[in-house]
């Protein structure tokens, strides 16, 4: 199975834009079973002005995003897994959606464990379920979860095959990305597929990076440009 991380640049309440400029990497690459968007890549993680507050760009499951979604999972027959700010009867989520071809939610993943800035983010029920998609089994997470993944989900990191890490991450000195996905990969054999927001308004230290590790914690692919994707065959 073919699988691929978008790399997004930093925009805020700019989701056509950045759905436009998703379609363009996926129209320029080769066909892929699986996409994966970096943590609130549509709406912005935070503004330009250093507002993290997202409640205003909260929407309902089924809404626009979903409809957008699903549009690029039919054009390019595949998964693809992207954010939703999402808007329930029981408070505001930071969520990841996986919408098949056929319009489908396969996978729904509320963030277990939301950044300290995120004050106006619910934490979700617990980590997230193991799901199947063209043979492979895949597990989501989101940012600031990685903290807590070995010890809320170790037995489902034992069985995916895929870690689905979607994140805003920022670091004030070295990125301790790459080594914390790598002790996951090597502890609980699964290769992790990390889409990180590219480098944009705001410009952050940490940005960019997307990569691929491999089940045996080796760094196999990464990202080098501010924008772009990443391609791999899992085996």
């Amino acid at each position: 199975m073919r699988v691929t991380a978008l790399q997004l640049p930093a925009r805020f309440n700019a989701a056509n834009e950045q759905l436009a400029f998703a379609e363009t990497l996926l129209e320029a690459g080769p066909r892929t079973d699986l996409v994966l968007f970096p943590e609130a890549a549509l709406t912005g993680y935070v503004s330009p002005d250093g507002d993290f507050d997202l409640t205003a760009l909260a929407e309902p499951l089924e809404g626009r995003t979903h409809q957008a979604l699903a549009h690029l999972a039919k054009r390019f027959d595949c998964l693809v897994v992207g954010p939703l700010i999402e808007r329930t009867k029981t408070g505001l989520f930071n969520a990841l959606l996986g919408v098949t071809p056929d319009g489908t939610t396969l996978l729904h993943y509320c963030k277990h464990h939301p950044w300290f800035p995120e004050t106006w983010a619910t934490p979700g029920a617990g980590p997230g379920k193991v799901v199947s998609w063209r043979g492979k089994k895949l597990l989501p997470a989101i940012c600031f979860d990685v903290h807590f993944l070995a010890a809320d989900a170790g037995p489902s990191l034992n069985e995916a095959d895929l870690l689905l890490f979607a994140s805003a991450w920022v670091d004030k000195e070295d990125d301790a990305r790459p080594a914390l996905l790598q002790r996951l990969a090597t502890q609980h054999h699964v290769a992790v597929l990390n889409a990180n927001w590219g480098p944009g308004k705001p410009r952050i230290n940490g940005q960019g990076g997307s990569l691929f590790i491999d089940a045996e914690g080796t760094l196999q692919s990464r990202l080098k440009t501010n924008t772009g994707r990443v391609d791999v065959t899992l085996p």
